[in-house]
């Protein structure tokens, strides 16, 4: 239950500075949180396939 709350009130923190920000730096910010999110998915990929071969 407390997971859940922590969890809430983080979103609430995040989406409220989105709000307050700029569209473009909001825009920005989601573009590199995208990238940075699928080079991380291409590693851990990439790292699975290598350790179940050899």
């Amino acid at each position: 239950m407390l997971f859940l709350v922590a969890a809430l009130l983080l979103l609430g923190v995040v989406m409220g500075t989105v709000a307050h920000a700029p569209l473009s730096f909001t825009v920005v910010a989601a573009v590199v949180i995208g990238v940075w999110l699928m080079v991380f998915a291409i590693r851990e990929r990439h790292g699975r396939r290598r350790g179940t071969s050899g």
